[in-house]
């Protein structure tokens, strides 16, 4: 037992990180492509936290309604789905905007010079 997982971390690694961290970085993707907001993107991964909760409790005999185990499970599927959100969305913001923005870093972009009017 540890402060993020209750079996073991080759469990916690692949059923949270792997597995949930996965498809909420495609997640944040998608709702990134689709111009949706944050807080919408948040709702959806406090679902799949509970997904993952219950892969945790069906495959693994984890516990399923353990308020500690849920958190982390969260925290861990709306980190990365941020990080594949944020990612896409600087992608986007200097592809299709290449007149008005650069990037600035993988998470980051800037106004050109001269371009802002």
């Amino acid at each position: 037992m540890g402060i993020l997982w209750e079996n073991s971390f080759m469990t916690f690694l692949f059923v949270t990180v792997i597995i949930g961290g996965g498809a909420g970085y495609l997640a944040g993707r998608s709702l990134a492509s689709n111009w949706r907001p944050i807080p919408q993107l948040i709702f959806f991964m406090m679902l799949l936290a509970l997904a993952v909760r219950f892969f945790h409790f069906a495959l693994f005999d984890g516990t399923l309604l353990s308020l500690h185990y849920y958190v982390v499970d969260a925290a861990v599927v709306v980190g990365i789905s941020l990080l594949g959100y944020r990612l896409t969305r600087v992608r986007q913001m200097v592809t299709q905007y290449r007149w008005l923005y650069e990037r600035a870093g993988p998470f980051s972009w800037r106004e050109k010079k001269g371009a802002g009017g």
